[in-house]
């Protein structure tokens, strides 16, 4: 009988896990102060039997905002319907989505920053008031509909939070940042995903992964795929510490995460605009990468560890990415 109720108890763990993101906040790792906080909002509201305050998530890409706009729903019992801001065009676009939601529905915009201003100004009224304000244009002659909605919680998501107009960013009650995890916090998102997987992996295989992975849920997970994929290929079912640096050192993934486009940004600032300062439109256009993805992806992870630095004239590279590179600084005369 011990043996029977042990399976099933396992078949279900497993059933839980078929997914790598975390359904409830007991179970996302990272973001204490975050988690806590959402605890006392999400009770109050569900004492109070309203919906949760409109919330706007922001920080780099890859730190869980839609994980946890899911933990949110899951933990507030609500349907969630997600949206990316880029594809809502049109007023009447938002206008069929608001119209679907029932009661307590959670809606979530990504990239809420790239939302159209005209879409934006009739969120407005969806937000605050609970109605649906648009002008229909028919042969020159406009008419004003006006809907009432269900009460909803938005859950914006950003990596650019000061792109966000004021009036937007006014209308949401709770507004959280989203930092950078730790080196043993990734390092337990790894070993999850490995039971996720069903790959068994070395504790110093784990933590060589959560070293190399920018402090970043998403790169961890991106890692941890691509060095199973290199521990498959010599039929390996274990990954050891000899697999993850063979694969990692082929992935080009130094020994603090930094991949190669993150190695020619520096070596360019430094060699060929002697350390800076120079404008990231140039610094961007000599390395053959766009601006938005330097300034979102990699730039807040080399501000983090103290390779470069933001200055009014332009980006300049420390005496840490001098030394990083094994390159000899030189203290500048002005």
């Amino acid at each position: 009988m011990a043996r029977l109720l042990d399976a099933n108890r396992n078949a279900k763990e497993i059933e839980e896990e078929m997914t790598l993101r975390p359904k409830r906040l007991d179970e996302y790792v990272g973001q204490e102060d975050l988690k806590n906080n959402f605890r006392v909002f999400i009770g109050a509201a569900l004492h109070r039997q309203e919906p949760l305050d409109h919330v706007l998530l922001y920080g780099p890409p890859g730190l869980g905002k839609t994980t946890l706009a899911y933990v949110i729903a899951e933990e507030m019992g609500a349907n969630i319907h997600v949206v990316n801001g880029p594809s809502i065009e049109k007023t009447g676009d938002l206008a069929s989505i608001l119209s679907m939601l029932e009661p307590g529905d959670i809606l979530f915009i990504d990239e809420i920053h790239r939302l159209p201003r005209v879409v934006e100004e009739v969120l407005y009224g969806a937000m605050e008031d609970f109605k649906l304000s648009i002008v229909i244009n028919r042969d020159a002659n406009s008419k004003a509909l006006n809907l009432p909605l269900p009460p909803f919680t938005l859950v914006g998501a950003t990596t650019r939070a000061g792109d966000l107009s004021a009036p937007l960013r006014a209308r949401f009650g709770i507004t959280e940042k989203l930092n950078f995890y730790t080196i043993d916090e990734i390092k337990k998102i790894v070993k999850r995903s490995a039971r996720v997987f069903n790959t068994p992996i070395e504790e110093e295989a784990a933590l060589e992964i959560a070293k190399r992975s920018r402090g970043t849920p998403r790169i961890a997970n991106r890692l941890f795929k691509r060095v199973r994929d290199f521990a498959n290929y010599n039929h390996k079912d274990e990954i050891t510490l000899m697999d993850a640096n063979a694969a990692l050192k082929a992935l080009k993934v130094d020994s603090i995460g930094l991949d190669d486009v993150d190695i020619r940004y520096l070596k360019t600032l430094i060699e060929r605009f002697n350390g800076g300062p120079v404008g990231l439109e140039v610094l961007a256009n000599a390395i053959g990468e766009e601006i938005m993805n330097l300034e979102d992806v990699y730039e807040p992870y080399l501000l983090q560890i103290g390779m470069i630095d933001r200055t009014p004239r332009g980006r300049v590279a420390t005496v840490k990415a001098f030394k990083h590179l094994n390159i000899t600084h030189q203290e500048k005369l002005f």
